[in-house]
Order: C-alpha cells, then structure tokens, then sequence
C-alpha cells in the first residue's frame, strides 16, 4: 500500500546540506510557515493543521534530518544531529523553496529544532510557535525524582552508542508504539493507516532517532547553556501550547519560557501531548492568531 500523504500536497525532496536532502510535503499559498514534527512521529502528524492553514498560507512540513523519508546520516560527530544543525536544515528548505523569512512551528523535538532556529537565525523566523516541550537546558533541570520515570526513554537514548540502538530495534513497534499509545487521550486521533506510517518509519530509522535524543543531552545542552549565559533570546513573537506538565513535575513552564521569550503567549491546552492531531482546529487558530501579532 502507498504510504499515507497530506491531501492537495506536492511532495519533493530537497537538499539542505552536502548530501542532505529532505523529504517536505508543500501546499496553499499566502505567507510562509514551516510546520516540523516531533517524536514518534513524521510530517504527517500536521496533516489536520497543514490543510487548514494552506487556505492562506505556503505550508512546508518536511520530516526532520533523520526522521521519516528525509536523509539519515550517521552519527559520525555530536553536531550531525544537534538542534543547531537541524535547524540550519529548515532553513536551507525554506530558502531553496523561495521564503528568506518565515513562521515556525514545532512540536516535541521539531519544537527543539524551532526554538534553535528561533535564537540562531533572529532575522529569518518571523513567529515561532513551541509545542509541549521545555527548551532542552531547562528540560533536564526539572527531570528529577521518581517522576521523572515518564521520561525514561530521554536518559535511554542519552547513552553511549551502542546499547540504547540495540535494544530499541530489538522491539522498534512495541517501543515507539509505547508513546503513541500513553501520550495520547483520543486513540481515535491517530488512525490505523498513521500509526502504521509512524511505526514503519521509526522501525527503519533508529540510529538516527537515538542520535537525535543523544545530541539532546550533550551538545545541545551546550549549545543553550551559551545562550542563556550571553543573554540570548527569542526575538519574535512567540506562542508555547503545553499541557499541564508542571503539575506534575513541579515546575511552572509559564515562568521557565518567559526567561527566554519576552513576547510570549503561553497557553495550557486540554488534550494529549499529539495536539495537532487531538485538536486541530485549536491548534491551527493559535497559530493564525501567533502570525497576526
């Protein structure tokens, strides 16, 4: 069977970098705004969204370095996955594409590569959104205690190369299907057809998977921690969508974000951590109303 596509879009693979080419899903008109995936997931998870917004806007919703059909290089140094890398991927997109300027939108690790792309590239990002995640430093300094167990899979993939790729592909579906279960209230949100999408695509792409989450506690820790010591911050408008994990964890994210975004809008949502899935609709307004600022 052909693999699941974004209706009324046109797929095309683009190269980014020296032997880098990403594989992105294009449609509607209007001004700019890339939409970036997250974990377990592809482009694929915009599908609601992406639709609704190509009504006015050029839509681009490419699978990230790594992930889905988009290029898998190996992990020959801690930068071939660092946020800083994959970020100047999206940009290259955008401009091979035509768009020198335009809106971001990330969700789980896609928000990661958004909000490095938003500090390293001021003047290309327009309007950044941040979907259900805390910037990567301020992340590991609240995963702490026996709460922190929900995110086991994080210090998993933090190891050295070798073990965690072994025993994820030991049982690739159950693992990333694990996620797609427990982080989502409506089942019905990720049909049949895209959950198997998801699980075929992370099957064939684990070391690059792993890679990713290890660059996440190594460089890119590093790469915030220059930031946050210099004084950088986001420069645009900014809109972070997140359910309740403070709550949990015992942080307020509210606060958390606003070191890094003066011009924050920050907004709790009530549905599973797969909200443009769960809540398109909501989704897709809160990001008309980001790029009107």
């Amino acid at each position: 069977m052909a693999a699941p596509t974004i209706p009324g879009f046109d797929y095309q693979r683009v190269q980014v970098a020296d032997g880098i080419a990403l594989n992105a899903a294009v449609g509607g008109s209007g001004s700019p705004i890339v939409l970036l995936h997250g974990f377990p997931q592809t482009h694929l998870m915009w599908r609601h969204v992406a639709a609704d917004l190509a009504a006015d806007h050029t839509v681009i919703c490419p699978d990230l370095r790594g992930y889905g059909a988009s290029d898998k290089p190996a992990e020959t140094g801690s930068d071939v996955y660092s946020k800083r890398t994959m970020a100047a991927d999206v940009v290259a997109l955008a401009r091979v594409l035509g768009h020198e300027r335009f809106a971001l939108a990330g969700h789980d690790r896609g928000a990661l590569v958004a909000f490095r792309a938003g500090l390293d590239h001021p003047t290309t990002i327009t309007h950044l959104a941040c979907l259900d995640v805390l910037p990567t430093l301020d992340m590991w300094q609240v995963m702490r205690g026996t709460k922190a167990a929900i995110g086991f899979h994080l210090y998993l993939m933090a190891q050295p190369p070798g073990l965690p790729e072994q025993m994820i592909a030991a049982a690739p579906d159950a693992f990333f299907g694990h996620f797609l279960d427990i982080w989502t209230r409506n089942p019905e949100a990720i049909p049949a057809d895209i959950r198997a999408a998801y699980l075929d695509a992370c099957r064939n792409a684990v070391p690059s998977i792993v890679a990713d989450y290890r660059a996440s506690a190594e460089i890119d820790v590093d790469h915030d921690q220059a930031d946050r010591n210099s004084g950088s911050q986001l420069e645009m408008p900014v809109t972070v969508l997140q359910q309740d994990w403070g709550a949990a964890l015992g942080f307020d994210a509210r606060t958390l974000w606003s070191a890094w975004a003066p011009k924050l809008a920050h907004t709790t949502v009530d549905c599973g951590h797969f909200m443009a899935e769960e809540a398109p609709e909501q989704i897709a307004s809160e990001l008309r109303q980001l790029v009107a600022r």
